[in-house]
């Protein structure tokens, strides 16, 4: 989830700890809960500061190592032990539970995204991402709002925190059996289809999906449970060949590759540069596939510039690229 939604949960599962009369009934506790659940729930998302190296390494990384069983079982020591640093006198085992309940929760929400995480690392390194929830949900973030405004002006606590995830686990049930529909009906309509990629959008009934069968990549949008076909293209293994294996070894394409799932690639000659280009088909907007992976070569295929990320258009990627050559 954003930052923001994030924020808004540690907040709520503060209020939600003093449904513990323990809690409730001591200050001290209850700032330390509430600290110790806002922390938690930002904790596996430092992994942010990785976007000033580069985009490879944030990209093949973010959502990694931070999500893991093992950050999640260290997390809530860390801000335990820094937390009771300010408050000696605290009862850090409550601190640490409840620590350690943010910290799952975040992991566990992103897992609903269509990023996902690699939340079962270290056991496996398979991205985990259900796609069922966008990135930021507005429903999500304004019942968060709306619960804590009930809470700012008299309500309790604990109840209306309970009362919100009630309502999120139903919220989040539905969208479940939403995407499951949109994946029946394209198998429906594609009997031959190996792969049903879907992406939710911003939107309750609109979705990105990608099918793919033996031959063909379908890229459309479902609303309403229709298909709207945008564009396909022919469905082209990787090739071995002396012009791809030298792309394949860049960093940025080389973390492309371990995070899409679904994508085209295109080899084209510019000059006395030769340009292989991946396309990740999930996230298209407004005709225009934003998440890419660039690699030119001399002619001696050598790399001479390389670039990953998200572009809104072909001169901003261009740009890009002429900054790295420079």
């Amino acid at each position: 989830m954003d930052t923001g939604t994030h924020v808004v949960m540690g907040i709520a599962l503060g209020g939600l700890a003093t449904i513990s009369p323990t809690i409730a009934n001591d200050p001290l506790l209850s700032t330390s809960v509430m600290a110790a659940t806002i922390i938690g729930s930002q904790a596996p998302d430092f992994d942010t500061v990785l976007k000033l190296r580069n985009n490879a390494v944030y990209i093949r990384n973010h959502r990694g190592l931070t999500h893991s069983i093992p950050a999640v079982l260290t997390w809530p020591i860390l801000i335990t032990a820094g937390i009771t640093i300010f408050n000696p006198e605290v009862n850090w085992p409550i601190v640490l539970l409840w620590s350690f309940i943010a910290v799952f929760l975040h992991v566990f929400v992103d897992i609903f995204n269509a990023y996902g995480t690699q939340a079962l690392r270290p056991i496996s390194n398979k991205w985990i991402a259900l796609g069922v929830i966008n990135i930021f949900d507005p429903f999500i973030f304004v019942s968060h709002l709306v619960a804590i405004l009930l809470w700012t002006v008299g309500f309790a606590a604990g109840p209306t925190m309970l009362t919100l995830y009630g309502i999120l686990i139903l919220y989040y049930g539905w969208r479940i059996y939403e995407k499951e529909q949109i994946v029946k009906l394209a198998r429906e309509q594609h009997p031959d289809a190996t792969h049903v990629f879907v992406s939710p959008t911003i939107r309750w009934y609109q979705w990105h999906v990608v099918i793919r069968t033996p031959k063909v990549m379908y890229v459309t949008e479902s609303f309403r449970r229709k298909f709207e076909y945008f564009e396909q293209y022919s469905f082209d293994p990787i090739p071995d060949t002396k012009v791809i294996n030298a792309a394949r070894k860049d960093s940025n394409l080389d973390a492309f590759l371990s995070f899409s799932p679904s994508y085209r690639w295109e080899i084209e000659e510019k000059d006395d540069i030769t340009e292989v280009r991946f396309v990740d088909l999930r996230y298209r907007s407004k005709g225009h596939y934003p998440f890419v992976a660039i690699v030119q070569l001399d002619q001696q295929l050598e790399i001479i510039s390389s670039y990953t990320g998200w572009v809104f258009s072909e001169e901003a990627l261009q740009k890009k690229l002429n900054i790295i050559l420079q």
